[in-house]
Order: C-alpha cells, then sequence, then structure tokens
C-alpha cells in the first residue's frame, strides 16, 4: 500500500514520513526539486507541486493514502487527481483557527477551510487535524535574536500558550493513515500544557545552557521585529493569539496519547530537540 506525503521536508512532514518508513510501508515522498531533497532512506521520491495539478497524476498513481498540508491553489487539481488515481483516504495538515468564532474573518481559517471543504464533499476519505499553537513558530519569533543577542524581546511577557511538538502532529497523522478508525474525523490539537512566554523562554535556555535576557516591548515594536522573519498573516495572528493569552489560558489537550497511546511532548522536550537550532 503506497502512502504519498507532501511536505515530506516541512517540520511535520518529515516525522510522518520517518514514522511511515519505521512501519515499514511503501512511501512516496514528493518535492519541487527532488534531486536536492534531503529526504530519509526507503523511500521513493518524485516531483510533484500541489500548484501544478499536471505533476500530481504520476505522483498519486497507485497511491491509496496521502498526507497533505493546506494548498487552497490547486486543491481542486489535487481532488481531480486523487479520486482519478483511486486514493482512498487523505489526512490533512489543517488549522484550528477554523475553530474560532471569528473563522470567517481570519484569513488563515479561511485558507484552511477552502482546503477542508474540497476534501470533504469529494468522494474521498479523509482526516482533518487541527492543531493549535506550533512549538516550531518559537523559531520564527526567537531563533534571530537568542543567536545573535541571547536576547527576546515580547508585548505580552505572561502571555500563556499551550505548545505542540511537530513530532505530536506527526505521530497522531501517522497513526490515522495506519490504523482503523480515524476517517470521517476533525481532531482539534492543543498542547498538554499552558506557559507563559517567560516559561518558554526559559525552557529554551535551559536547554542551550544558557541565560536568555528577556525585555518587554509594545506590540507595535514586536510587529515590525516579526515582520522580518514572518509574512504579515502570521505576525497578525501570532500577536492575536499572544494578547488573547493575556486573558484567558489556551485550550489544552490529552488527545496526542488519546490516538497514539503515549503522552505529549512538553515545550522543554521541545527545546531540547531544537537546542542547536539556538546556539
Amino acid at each position: 500500500m503506497v502512502t504519498v506525503v507532501f511536505g515530506a521536508r516541512g517540520n511535520v512532514g518529515r516525522h510522518v514520513a520517518t514514522g511511515l518508513i519505521s512501519k515499514d510501508d511503501q512511501v512516496r515522498l514528493t518535492s519541487r526539486e527532488p534531486d536536492t531533497a534531503d529526504f530519509p532512506p526507503g523511500a521513493e521520491v518524485v516531483a510533484a507541486d500541489l500548484e501544478r495539478p499536471e505533476t500530481l497524476h504520476a505522483t498519486l498513481e497507485g497511491a491509496e493514502r496521502v498526507f497533505l498540508y493546506a494548498k487552497p491553489d490547486g486543491i481542486d487539481g489535487f481532488v481531480a487527481a486523487a479520486e482519478s488515481a483511486g486514493v482512498r483516504h487523505v489526512v490533512l495538515l489543517s488549522s484550528g483557527a477554523v475553530l474560532q468564532s471569528n473563522a470567517e474573518r481570519n484569513p488563515i481559517a479561511r485558507m484552511h477551510t477552502v482546503v477542508e471543504s474540497a476534501i470533504a464533499e469529494s468522494g474521498l476519505e479523509w482526516t482533518f487535524i487541527r492543531p493549535g499553537m506550533f512549538a516550531t513558530n518559537a523559531l520564527w519569533w526567537w531563533q534571530k535574536s537568542i543567536r545573535d543577542e541571547g536576547a527576546v524581546r515580547v508585548p505580552y511577557a505572561d502571555a500563556r500558550t499551550a505548545p505542540i511538538h511537530e513530532r505530536d502532529l506527526a505521530a497522531i497523522a501517522v497513526t490515522a493513515l495506519t490504523e482503523p478508525g480515524h476517517r470521517g474525523h476533525a481532531y482539534a490539537v492543543w498542547g498538554p500544557e499552558s506557559l507563559t512566554l517567560r516559561q518558554q523562554v526559559r525552557h529554551i535556555g535551559e536547554a542551550i545552557g544558557r541565560e536568555i535576557a528577556f525585555e518587554v516591548i509594545s506590540a507595535e515594536q514586536a510587529r515590525e521585529e516579526l515582520s522580518q522573519t514572518m509574512p504579515s498573516i502570521g505576525v497578525e495572528a501570532v500577536l492575536a493569539g499572544w494578547k488573547a493569552g493575556t486573558a484567558a489560558p489556551p485550550q489544552v489537550s490529552t488527545i496526542t496519547e488519546e490516538i497514539t497511546g503515549r503522552p505529549a511532548h512538553t515545550f522543554a522536550q521541545w527545546a531540547k530537540d531544537h537546542a542547536t537550532d539556538f546556539r
């Protein structure tokens, strides 16, 4: 049984690929530039681009399962190619933004809703994974300032979030792809613990073995700094999430353990796993 993994070089996709290969699944990984991609051994690698439907028919030929990330441009072409190829099950990495009360006004939510709707209205069986705050976002926010200055600047020091380790999202995806009982389910996935931004920075400091200076700045200053490493759509989402985290604790969940049978990773563990990224 062939499983195609799109985004196999991404933070989540690469762990999905590794997890499937460890189960001796026949895995086909995609890349726009497969000759230069650094993929795990034991997988077939093919050239594919979700925005170019003409590349998808050969990619999906003979496949029964797909791990997919949300890409609105070209989603209709993907659905048509998947149905034509006989794909039976798609596991989509979506977003918890689709569950927010203002989803229709949230550009991230709208983007993921377009993809979810196209798949749900097709003849494909599906599982949607809807994560909240990614722990890897900390690389966008703080990697450069920690490396260059040994410092972090944020507008809301005591804002709380519940970061999710990318390995947990991948484990949920692998379980949904390889075990029965997950088709037709949409899983909201929050991290296992609520932490302030100050606590998260402290965990990173402990992981790299040095204290990180912590400075509180204005939201406008934070917007300017985040814009140097993130697209504007992401900057506004992050600032809104942080501000919300000052008013109420974020949702946490045990969904990773419920689905995979093992506890979710803590942020402290994520920081240890990514210590070299901050050194």
